[in-house]
């Protein structure tokens, strides 16, 4: 059962919990979610702390108000799915992508790393790395990502899927834990805008310098080592989420 925790206010608590259920894909598009009645009722609070959390939700562009329903999923199309994001979905869920959505592996080979890549992975610049391409689509086969993640090639013989173009079910950062025994324990995300390239345009079916998000991605193992390297692409208004909190804060 849900408990509140202090000093974050119990209506951000609340609506992280479904956030996170969202963004994990647990809580998909058009499901419903709970009444304020019985968000009260279940998280012991007032029903106008209950209400506040679901408009919090409806803000930010997560839900929306529904005649005779209530307040459910909106999300088709303007959730991005950053690598944060894909971590919590698979301890949460098991599965690396929501609902509704699939990944195809394009390629999947060593190649000579390049010099920001050497540098992101710790290796010398063109030493041999693993390089992974793939294009994420929803369910009515509409691409809405595609990246690029590079992985030591010194654990090719370890983790040899990591060469084929087969879908790795679990994700690749819980094959590679099983595989070599390194575990993630942290992601670190950049993001910023940018123009698709050819390769891009063609991926996301969009028209060359079209305006994208681009996100680098770094997954930590528990020596501090980068065990994943990944830039992925991502069409325009599809948001990320992030939290904050301000502890100096009057």
């Amino acid at each position: 059962m849900p408990t509140v925790e202090r000093p974050e206010p119990p209506y951000l608590q609340v609506a992280r919990h479904f956030r996170d259920q969202i963004k994990a894909g647990e809580l998909k598009d058009g499901d419903a979610l709970p009444s304020t009645r019985e968000i009260a009722r279940t998280w012991g609070l007032a029903l106008a702390t209950a209400a506040k959390a679901l408009s919090t939700l409806r803000s930010e562009g997560l839900t929306r108000a529904v005649s005779g329903v209530g307040t459910v999923v909106q999300t088709k199309g303007a959730l991005h799915h950053s690598a944060r994001d894909r971590s919590i979905a698979i301890h949460r869920t098991g599965k690396i992508y929501p609902p509704g959505h699939y990944a195809k592996i394009r390629s999947a080979a060593l190649s000579p790393a390049p010099a920001h890549v050497a540098d992101a992975l710790g290796l010398d610049e063109g030493a041999p790395a693993i390089r992974r391409q793939r294009t994420t689509y929803t369910a009515d086969d509409t691409p809405v990502s595609t990246s690029v993640s590079w992985f030591d090639g010194g654990i090719a013989a370890a983790a040899p899927l990591l060469l084929s173009t087969d879908r790795i079910i679990e994700g690749t950062p819980k094959y590679v834990e099983a595989q070599t025994g390194r575990l993630a324990v942290a992601t670190y995300v950049q993001h910023a805008a940018g123009f698709a390239t050819a390769d891009e345009a063609v991926e996301l079916r969009v028209p060359e310098g079209s305006a994208i998000l681009m996100s680098r991605n770094r997954f930590i193992d528990s020596d501090g080592a980068v065990l994943e390297y990944g830039e992925s692409t991502a069409l325009p208004d599809h948001w990320v989420f992030y939290e904050y909190t301000h502890e100096d804060a009057e």
